[in-house]
């Protein structure tokens, strides 16, 4: 029988030779295959392992809190595993003795791994909460906005996603398809567990067949893989604007869906009024939005006029909501579509990320997969996910979220499985500083990442290919069995043989495995999951056969899911999960927290840093995701190398700024604000318009101590804020630098090379 295995971007199928080397190819059938992950086993990626137990040499022989603004930059030495063990089991227990659990935390972030048992996130929780608990994050840095403002006017984003309509519904009903943001392709190579196939490409492609039009608002015209679609430049973070005009033009017109208003949603009322100033504020005229964004009045007008008259889909990129005031482009998305009244019919209404993971639109059901029990935390102190900087550097100082004020906790341990912060945070000058308030800061990893270089003792985490575990991503129909394909490099472990050897330390051994090998607690995941999906009409196979067959296919929907389908038709029955019960436009609960940056109802609000008031060399920087990589897993592969420049990630320039500044494409240039300083290759472009950068994501922090970058890794530079105090999410997309270049004899990049290790042979002698 053939071998699989499960990543974030596929399913793959596995061979493995005679000298144990594993070869992977994407799943047949597979119509648009990632090439991410591809390379698993390639040495660059082996020599960059981390393969025994390591503990920082300051740490090792001064104890905890020694010299901590070395972290990064001070040898790591190499222990037997029963030492680490021993070591970390100890800082543990003083830590929760002398200053309690909510002086944890463990925020670890949840793609490490596909495998629903060997998931880093829930095995990290499942083991502080057998020691009495942890200080957690909330929410994510890809929707943090959107996870915290959707619960009030429409409901949580986790349902919201499961009943987007599908890519075959839209191909059929569809007429106009407004996208702000694109549809990124490149996000959709992913999806949190696994895809079985890549269908995002033949989605668009049906929709173009059937005389689909598509209008995509965006800095940039190649997110969106049409062709023939109108690419109408917008300034960044300038979207709500462009929404309320469209929406003015159809109230003002009479074009809206009164009925629809008046029946599913609450606080129409109070949009009118502000759309047409009738509140004191300005009228959100086709005029005012065009002096904000750049766009046309005149188109505005036009596309508002088409929108209320033929069958319109909606689509809002995740990235707008990344940004200064990001919950209000996700309110005016969702109100612009009441407006427009189509919610609820097929081919109508709006789509939060159509290309943003694959399994938006998916056909496949939305139904419940194993996972592992991570218990109760007692503990109620938590951090909105991006506010790490602000944690460690203000123990016990307010903040707020969510309409109440808080206060951060006092950490002097982190403890990180799963995740890379030197990825996904923001302003990483800042962070470095902040990096250094911990006494001790514990990881388990595969890879000697940034964060790995920071810690004070590291676990060599196995890979994928290295232990056994399920495959399953909910809407990508599968499960599969992921049968360990190569030994554990040199010494490493999965990370739950690394917490079962801590929790035999501590105490809490019985509590934490249950008494169940690796191959145990898979067998009872699964039956948990067969058990469940009885209720759901699927009859999976017992383990054993699941386990020799390999792979599950489970089948597509019976019928085509429409969002809010059953809403639309029944609102008395089919409540939306709000306080109303309906959609709410105008929201008395945010509205009586009396913010003052987060008014009832959706607003347009400057953002902290945008081209509306940028000096005249400022250019607007946009840091996506990137195509070659999931966030910065793998950017050490040949893969992620190949889309490199000079080594570095490149930079999407327009010809206009490139030409104003002597640079072509291939020449190093320097980013630069008053947070940091970046190298990246330029790669010059007609898909970008004047004003605007873009710079993806995912490069591994290589700082050079002075304030600068040489790898090209935009968080550098990009603004560690919250959204706003209501949300809270990350800032990333609201960021003003300056370009100069082309750089002559820059620092070469040391990160993709092995850091200064004392290896265990050595420290014996």
């Amino acid at each position: 029988m053939p071998r699989y295995t499960s990543s974030h971007w596929g399913i793959f199928e596995i061979d493995t030779d005679a000298s144990g080397s594993v070869r992977a190819r994407p799943l047949a059938g597979d119509e648009d295959p990632a090439g991410i992950g591809l390379d698993l086993d390639q040495p660059e990626l082996r020599a960059l392992r981390v393969k025994r137990p390591a503990v920082r040499e300051g740490w090792l022989k001064n104890g905890p809190g020694a010299k901590p603004g070395d972290r990064g930059g001070e040898r790591m030495i190499e222990v037997p595993w029963d030492e680490a063990l021993d070591l970390a089991s100890a800082e543990i227990r003083r830590v929760i003795d002398e200053h309690g659990n909510a002086s944890i935390f463990a925020g670890s972030y949840g793609w490490a791994s596909a495998g629903r048992f060997h998931h880093g996130q829930s095995q990290v929780h499942r083991f502080m909460n057998c020691l009495g608990g942890y200080v957690p994050h909330v929410n994510t840095y890809s929707l943090g906005a959107a996870h915290a403002l959707m619960p009030y006017i429409i409901g949580p984003m986790k349902g919201l996603m499961a009943e987007h309509t599908t890519w075959d519904v839209m191909a059929e009903h569809t007429k106009l398809f407004v996208t702000f943001g694109g549809v990124p392709r490149k996000n959709t190579q992913v999806s949190p567990g696994g895809v079985r196939t890549h269908f995002t490409r033949s989605g668009v492609q049906a929709m173009r067949e059937r005389g689909v039009r598509f209008v995509n608002f965006s800095p940039v015209r190649d997110n969106l893989d049409v062709p023939e679609a109108e690419w109408v430049p917008i300034r960044p973070n300038t979207d709500t604007a462009v929404m309320l005009a469209i929406a003015h033009v159809i109230v003002r017109e009479g074009l809206h869906d009164r009925a629809f208003l008046q029946s599913h949603c609450t606080g129409f009322d109070r949009v009118e009024a502000y759309l047409m100033g009738r509140d004191g504020s300005e009228p959100c005229t086709p005029e005012w939005a065009e002096a904000i964004s750049g766009v046309a009045a005149g188109r505005i007008a036009a596309l508002a006029r088409e929108m209320a008259g033929t069958r319109t889909m909606l689509n809002m990129a995740w990235s707008l909501q990344r940004a200064s005031h990001g919950e209000q482009p996700c309110w005016m998305l969702v109100t612009l579509a009441a407006i427009v009244g189509q919610i609820g019919l097929p081919g109508g209404g709006f789509g939060f990320g159509y290309g943003t993971t694959n399994a938006l639109g998916s056909p496949f059901a939305a139904v419940p997969g194993p996972t592992l029990d991570q218990g109760k935390n007692p503990v109620r102190d938590f951090i909105p996910v991006a506010r790490i900087s602000d944690m460690l550097e203000n123990p016990g100082g307010p903040f707020q979220y969510g309409g109440q004020t808080h206060s951060y906790p006092d950490i002097r341990l982190i403890y990180w499985v799963g995740g890379n912060p030197y990825h996904h945070h923001q302003d990483l000058n800042r962070l470095e500083r902040a990096w250094a308030r911990p006494e001790t800061i514990i990881v388990h990893e595969q890879y000697w990442t940034p964060t790995a270089r920071r810690a004070d003792i590291v676990f060599p985490a196995n890979t994928v290919l290295e232990r056994n575990d399920i495959g399953f991503a909910t809407r990508e129909g599968h499960l599969v069995a992921m049968r360990q394909a190569a030994q554990s490099l040199g010494q490493s472990c999965s990370d739950y043989e690394i917490f079962c050897g801590l929790a035999e330390r501590l105490g809490v051994s019985e509590a934490f495995s249950e008494g169940r090998t690796e191959i145990d607690w898979l067998h009872h995941i699964y039956e948990q999951t067969r058990q469940r999906l009885v209720g759901e009409d699927c009859q999976l196979p017992a383990f054993d056969d699941f386990w020799e067959e390999g792979l599950i296919l489970l089948a597509r929907e019976a019928r085509p899911t429409v969002m809010m389908e059953a809403f639309r038709d029944d609102p008395g029955t089919h409540r939306r999960p709000t306080p109303s019960g309906k959609i709410e436009l105008f929201s008395e609960k945010i509205a009586g927290f009396d913010l003052p940056d987060c008014l009832g109802h959706a607003s347009w609000f400057p953002p902290a840093e945008w081209l509306g008031e940028a000096e005249a060399d400022e250019l607007h920087l946009l840091s996506d995701q990137p195509s070659r990589r999931l966030h910065s897993q793998l950017d050490a592969s040949a893969h992620s190398r190949a889309g490199k420049i000079a080594g570095r990630e490149p930079v999407m320039i327009s010809e206009a700024d490139a030409a104003a500044r002597g640079i072509v494409t291939g020449d190093l240039v320097e980013l630069s604000n008053e947070r940091g300083r970046a190298l990246a290759g330029a790669r010059v472009s007609a898909d970008i318009m004047p004003g605007v950068l873009k710079l993806s994501t995912g490069a591994w922090y290589d700082p050079d101590g002075a304030g600068g970058e040489r790898h090209g890794n935009p968080n550098v530079l990009t603004l560690d804020r919250g959204t706003s105090s209501l949300t809270q999410g990350c800032s990333a997309q609201t960021c003003l630098v300056s370009l100069s270049g082309p750089v002559a004899e820059p620092a070469p990049v040391s990160v993709l090379d092995p850091p200064d290790i004392v290896v265990l042979e050595d420290r014996n002698q």
